[in-house]
């Protein structure tokens, strides 16, 4: 019975789903949202804007010697050592003094196209069809075809962005709630360290090293006492930690507080630098995902006193502490969440570029209305190619994209079921190395690597399935709507 039922649930859904939905989803939703997060690029030139529109990716085509292009296969791109890519087109409408003009319709670079995703000519093929077309109907999909060689990302294990997770530090006698707070192309680490007096200091990054969370809160807007209070809940414990910080802090105002901030920040500057300076750290560094303007403060002051209440809950041993080898404290970034990166990173270059063309323009009084001359395809697509082809990705990250294993069949399978772990292979981690009990069921506990990367190089257990998530403003409106207040 139950290998009818592994054999039916086989039949049904590919071994390589996960990558193949979180791809489809980068190309249906992922490029357009970072084209709208850009929305307008302003280049310096007066009265002149460019609005950024729909972004779509067209399948796979090859351009000739004769300039002709037609339609290619995967086995042509494999046979002739081209890379099996698909055009990106992007509507910009230029604004020339608040009046919209005609709306062009550019070519902005290409994307890899994976096998089998959407914008691949053998999705929805039937067998006789794949055959005829030169492919193995066995064969899974979800890998690229760069320059004829056959690609495959791996998956790479993360911890979740987000979300409040308390430790406690070997060192010092130390409670930490740290977050990786993530939105965009940003990603911050923050925390808040609770010492064993109960003094409570915060760190983000680009910010002087521990600052007391008072002087955070003051710098937030939060000027009284009472006010500071009121952010936490009235347990005994609490209450006396938030009362023996407001004590020993030194600073008693929002202005005194700024400025106690900035002189450690940028010591030896004019106090209007400064405190523009301080600005920029509380509105982009501390928390960016509650947003990077100065509406955002009061709840960043809310949600770190939520950090400074789970460090002393944890302290009292009211709460337990998080265990960050739980995997539901953990996230596995697919196919289609690492193109969005790097599509993102390289998507920066080409608004850039595009600017700087707009302005070369103007210089040589050229018509500002012909969008395609600004475009240079190749400052989108050579990063992308580049990254894919060597692997090296965005933040220093290696072996991200590796050459997919055709030893056999079954090392094909293994190879695009597997996850990865960024911690070195250097150092011991006796415990990321320990096989946790929420891993039953969702990773293999005998398929890995023998030496330096064993349990750091995981692979998926058989009926194992990864969702690919949601749009979190969706679930923020529904919370809303519904009336629940998550925090005090």
């Amino acid at each position: 019975m139950t290998h009818e039922l592994l054999e039916k649930y086989l039949n049904e859904n590919k071994l390589v789903k996960q990558h193949l939905d979180s791809y489809n989803r980068f190309i249906e939703e992922g490029i357009q949202r970072i084209v709208s997060n850009v929305g307008v690029i302003r280049p310096n030139v007066p009265n002149y804007e460019l609005k950024l529109g729909k972004a779509w990716v067209e399948k796979p085509i090859v351009i000739e010697s004769d300039s002709a292009t037609r339609s290619i296969l995967p086995m042509e791109a494999r046979q002739r050592d081209l890379t099996y890519a698909g055009r990106v087109y992007m509507e910009i409408t230029p604004i020339i003094n608040d009046i919209e003009r005609k709306t062009t319709i550019a070519y902005i670079g290409d994307i890899p196209a994976m096998v089998r995703s959407k914008i691949c000519y053998t999705e929805g093929m039937s067998r006789g069809e794949l055959i005829k077309a030169g492919e193995d109907p066995m064969d899974p999909g979800g890998y690229f075809i760069i320059n004829g060689t056959e690609r495959v990302l791996i998956g790479i294990e993360d911890l979740i962005p987000n979300r409040i997770m308390v430790t406690k530090e070997k060192e010092g006698n130390m409670i930490t709630a740290k977050i990786f707070s993530q939105t965009g192309n940003l990603r911050f680490r923050c925390a808040v360290n609770r010492s064993s007096e109960g003094i409570w200091t915060v760190e983000f990054p680009a910010a002087p090293p521990k600052i007391p969370l008072v002087v955070i809160l003051r710098a937030l807007g939060i000027k009284k006492d009472e006010e500071i209070l009121e952010l936490f809940d009235d347990s005994t414990a609490v209450v006396n930690d938030v009362l023996l910080n407001i004590e020993v802090a030194e600073v008693k105002t929002m202005e005194d507080a700024i400025d106690e901030i900035g002189k450690k920040a940028v010591p030896g500057q004019p106090k209007e630098y400064r405190d523009n300076r301080v600005e920029v750290l509380l509105n982009t560094y501390l928390l960016p995902h509650f947003g990077t303007t100065p509406a955002a403060k009061h709840l960043k002051a809310r949600f770190l006193a939520l950090m400074a209440q789970r460090t002393t809950l944890v302290a009292n041993k009211k709460y337990p502490a998080d265990d960050k080898d739980h995997y539901r404290n953990k996230r596995i970034k697919l196919s289609g969440v690492l193109m969005e990166e790097l599509f993102r990173y390289a998507f920066q270059f080409l608004v850039r570029d595009i600017s700087y063309q707009a302005e070369r323009a103007v210089a040589r009084g050229r018509r500002l209305q012909d969008v395609q001359t600004f475009v240079r395809p190749d400052s989108l697509s050579d990063r992308i190619r580049y990254a894919v082809a060597t692997g090296n990705w965005i933040a220093g990250q290696t072996g991200v994209c590796q050459l997919l294993d055709r030893v056999s069949y079954l090392a094909t399978l293994s190879h695009l079921r597997r996850i990865n772990s960024p911690l070195s292979r250097v150092h011991p981690h006796f415990e990321a190395r320990d096989l946790h009990g929420t891993q039953f069921g969702r990773l293999c506990p005998n398929e890995t690597p023998e030496g330096a990367s064993t349990s750091l190089v995981k692979n998926m257990a058989l009926t194992n399935e990864i969702s690919i998530g949601v749009n979190e403003k969706e679930i923020e409106h529904l919370i809303k709507k519904s009336g629940i207040t998550p925090m005090k």
